[in-house]
């Protein structure tokens, strides 16, 4: 019976969970946000904010090239530059959308995730893609 629970114990500690933090680096979207809205007479400005955090157990390598991806329906409208990120380290990304005023609440959706130029794929630069996207509807 005990050589059955430590081959059990032994089994089940091989599993990994999606919690565990990865060894290498971890490049995760943490937040998206709509800060504010400038109202002009036309349009709205929404003012969106991302933040980007390395959450895993090592810096990024200093020749990472790596950006963030604005996207609406699948179409990216635009991108913008990530530095490499030592561990614990985070960036905000700062993006303006201007949409009509007789805009619905809740009927527009965009969508922001990391994407890496070099290295690709990413490997240990982001062990971890199931934290690059986030979504902000407003």
């Amino acid at each position: 019976m005990l050589r059955f629970a430590i081959i059990l114990f032994v089994a089940l500690s091989q599993i990994p969970t999606a919690a565990s933090a990865c060894y290498g680096a971890d490049t995760a979207m943490t937040s998206v946000v709509v800060q504010y809205v400038t109202h002009t007479q036309y349009a709205n400005v929404y003012h969106i904010a991302a933040t980007v955090e390395n959450v895993g157990g090592q810096s990024q390598s200093s020749d990472v090239l790596q950006f963030v991806d604005v996207s609406q329906y699948g179409m990216r409208l635009d991108a913008r530059g990530l530095p490499p990120l030592a561990v614990g380290a985070s960036h905000k990304v700062a993006y303006l959308f201007v949409r009509s005023r007789d805009a619905g609440a809740n009927t527009t959706t965009l969508d922001f995730s990391i994407r890496f130029v070099r290295p690709n794929p990413p490997g240990f630069q982001d062990c971890n893609r199931s934290n690059d996207r986030l979504s902000v509807t407003f």
